[in-house]
């Protein structure tokens, strides 16, 4: 459906992490009234209803994921059956019921404890700012194939994590610089580089707000198994700890995440 100019700029001001179920919702209802085209009255509308009605859109976590089903392009880990297996838990921990008893007054968005899954590390679901972001990883090795000096692992490489020592014939990973994105892997055609090890990345205590700070990365690869157990041991520490609705990134503390490291470090 077309946007004016004026109803494209309005939507932008609504908070990011509602923004695309109010843009969804101001579609469909413009659709429902006959209209071809959602003019700044139809979003300024759509907006009042929703705001006015925010408790009811509330389910005590957002989990969310960059491409959905139709997949991040740029993948490093598939992350599809590990997005089903932490909806089932969030689920299952009834955080909505937990909230209800913690909060008083209304319930609005920033109650709600957020998950994020991206594939890749450019990350464009901002695993930096939830409470848990985990990222797809393909960490490379070097393998006993001979390299053919082809600079195709060089080319791909953002980070030039990768240069080529041309005297012994084969690359140098400075595994500093590597995000494990695994463009490397696909790009060798010699099988030179391999992947290592594949799985996710975890980042813990992410928040925007008047207070805003960037999630802290757990250290290592975690396999599926290992992430949904960590999303566990949050979820308990979350309900241990927050008492009047707080988010897990306010109560998460330094020492709170060196005890993680101590137990997850692989």
């Amino acid at each position: 459906m077309k946007w004016t100019s004026e109803a494209e700029e309005a939507v932008k001001k609504v908070p990011f992490f509602v923004r695309k179920k109010v843009r969804s919702r101001i579609e469909n209802e413009a659709a429902k009234a006959g209209k071809k085209a959602v003019s700044l009255a139809d979003v300024k509308a759509t907006q009042a209803r929703f705001l006015s009605n925010m408790s009811s859109e509330i389910k005590g976590y957002q989990l969310d994921t960059c491409f959905g089903a139709s997949g991040c392009p740029n993948k490093a880990n598939n992350g599809d059956k590990l997005l089903k297996r932490i909806g089932g838990l969030l689920k299952k921990e009834d955080l909505l019921g937990f909230l209800k008893q913690q909060v008083k007054g209304d319930l609005k968005f920033h109650h709600e404890f957020r998950v994020t899954l991206a594939d890749c590390p450019n990350a464009c679901s901002q695993p930096q700012i939830k409470d848990i972001g985990i990222i797809g990883a393909g960490l490379p090795v070097l393998t006993d194939e001979a390299c053919t000096l082809c600079e195709a692992c060089v080319e791909e490489c953002r980070e030039n994590a990768i240069t080529l020592q041309k005297e012994k014939s084969q690359p140098k990973i400075d595994y500093n610089l590597c995000l494990a994105c695994g463009k490397c892997i696909e790009a060798c055609p010699a099988g030179t580089i391999v992947a290592d090890k594949k799985g996710f990345k975890v980042q813990l205590g992410g928040k925007l707000g008047r207070h805003p700070q960037l999630a802290r990365e757990l250290p290592g690869i975690y396999s599926e198994d290992e992430v949904v157990d960590i999303v566990k041991k949050c979820i308990i520490f979350y309900k241990s700890n927050s008492k009047q609705g707080e988010r897990f990134a306010e109560l998460f503390t330094p020492a709170d995440f060196k005890n993680f490291v101590g137990h997850f470090s692989p």
